[in-house]
Formats: C-alpha cells, structure tokens, sequence
C-alpha cells in the first residue's frame, strides 16, 4: 500500500494493501478502495464508494455517494481474467454511477476520458470507450463495446446498444434507444432513435464558423439524397468537401462499425 502523506482519508474507510493513494486524495466515511486501485493527486472521494478491479482514477476526478466503479463486467463470458478501467481527470461522476472494466474479448480495458459528467445512476459497461467532455445524464446505460466521442451529449434514460459509435459532438435526445452509429455532430431524438439533423446548435456555441456551418448543412444534404448507398455518398463528399468537419464525418462514415448507421431522413 502507498499512501502519499498529504492524503485525507476518514477513519471508516477501508483500504486494502496495494492501493496507490496519491497527493491530496480526500477520502470520505465508508469507502472501499480495493488492491489495485490508482488514485491520482487531488481525487475526492465522497463517502460509501466501491472503487475494486484494476482500475485507475486521474487526477482531481470527484466520485459521489454509492457509485461503484470497477466491479466485474456484467458478461457472462468474462471469467476474472485481469481487466483494466481508466478514468481520466477532472470528471465529475454522481451518485449511483457504475462503471465496468474491459473483458479479454473487447481489448481488455474500459475508458473514460478528462471533463466529463456522468449523472446519477449512468452505467458504462464492459469495453466502452468513452472521449472527453462528454456528459450523460442521469440514468443513461451504455451497453458493452461503446464508443463515445469527444463531446458528446446523451439525454436521460437513453439507452446505446452494444457496439454502437457515437461520433464527435452529437446530442441525443432523452429516452431515445440508439441502435446504430451516428456520425459526429448528428442530432438524434425519438423512442426509435432517428437522426433528424445536425447539432448546429451545439457548433454555434463552441464559435463554429459560418463557411463551415453552411458547409455541414450542404453535406447533410447530400448524405440524405437517394442516389448510391449511404456510404457511397459519404465517399463522394470526402472528395470534393474542404471542411475539417464535412472530413470527420466521412472519416466515421468510412471507418470500421460492427453497426449500420442512422442515416438522414
């Protein structure tokens, strides 16, 4: 066990022998931080949190009440084998939140980037990657072998199914099942789960651009024409588009999936 001197821990928590409690950790009432267990400088730990499996937590993350993170994955295939969970800096992950590591099938790791919110009650299951400054709200469920891009929005009591991407700067509605990828900056709502459109809202408040505003809505376009197959079009885009972003969504569209794609209306 290694306890930096400057950590806070409250005298009702238990911490085996091989966790690594860096400089400045606050640990609260109740904790249980297991043997293989990485805590970076400056993380708090509110009280009657389950931290256990291989699992690292980056610097100044803050955990709520009763979330339990690093738990076996919720796999019926997986069978102890030694499984990572990396959780960046700077995340905010409220009460309830469970979080799986990876299994040997899926790569063997399950991460969370830096700045993001995890509401009460989300649970982020085996081998999803998630990005940075990407919020889901409370009660979200990812199934196992998610991707979530860089920032991301997933409305409340939304559910991704296994192997689904969700591409850089998309929103999704709360209560919508998404069962196919979404290409960065869509905006999909419904109980069905429908790309209806672009996240232009979401682009405007991060300074977008005009050119590439108009750029996006061109592209949109062209993606919800009826000539070709969906993936054809997207090919066709990339040659002629001069936008970074027109780029990226080709770049998803063109990317490997074990999913088909919303696809505009």
């Amino acid at each position: 066990m290694t306890i930096d001197t400057t950590a806070r821990i409250h005298p009702t928590a238990v911490i085996d022998e091989g966790a690594e409690i860096g400089p400045g950790v606050s640990i609260g009432p109740f904790c249980v931080i297991g043997p293989k267990v990485s805590l970076a400088a400056g993380v708090e730990i509110k009280s009657h949190v389950v931290i256990t499996g291989h699992t690292e937590i980056g610097a100044e993350t803050v955990l709520f009440p009763f979330s339990v993170i690093g738990e076996i994955p919720q796999d019926l295939k997986f069978h102890g084998e030694d499984t990572k969970l990396v959780i960046g800096a700077r995340n905010r992950i409220r009460e309830h939140v469970t979080i799986n590591p990876g299994t040997e099938g899926g790569g063997g790791i399950t991460s969370i980037g830096d700045d993001c919110l995890l509401m009460a009650g989300v649970h982020v299951a085996h081998d999803c990657r998630v990005g940075n400054r990407v919020i889901l709200v409370n009660n979200v469920g990812l199934a196992g072998h998610v991707q979530v891009d860089d920032d991301v929005i997933v409305g409340g009591i939304s559910g991704v199914h296994q192997w689904v991407r969700i591409g850089k700067g998309a929103i999704i509605g709360g209560m919508s099942k998404v069962e196919k990828d979404v290409i960065p900056y869509g905006m999909v709502q419904g109980a069905a789960g429908e790309l209806v459109g672009l996240n232009l809202v979401g682009l405007k408040r991060r300074g977008l651009e005009r050119d590439d505003i108009n750029a996006l809505r061109d592209a949109y376009r062209v993606l919800a024409a009826e000539e070709g197959t969906f993936r054809e079009r997207a090919k066709a885009l990339g040659a002629r588009t001069e936008s970074e972003y027109v780029k990226a969504i080709v770049d998803f569209i063109q990317g490997d999936s074990d999913r088909s794609f919303l696809t505009p209306e």
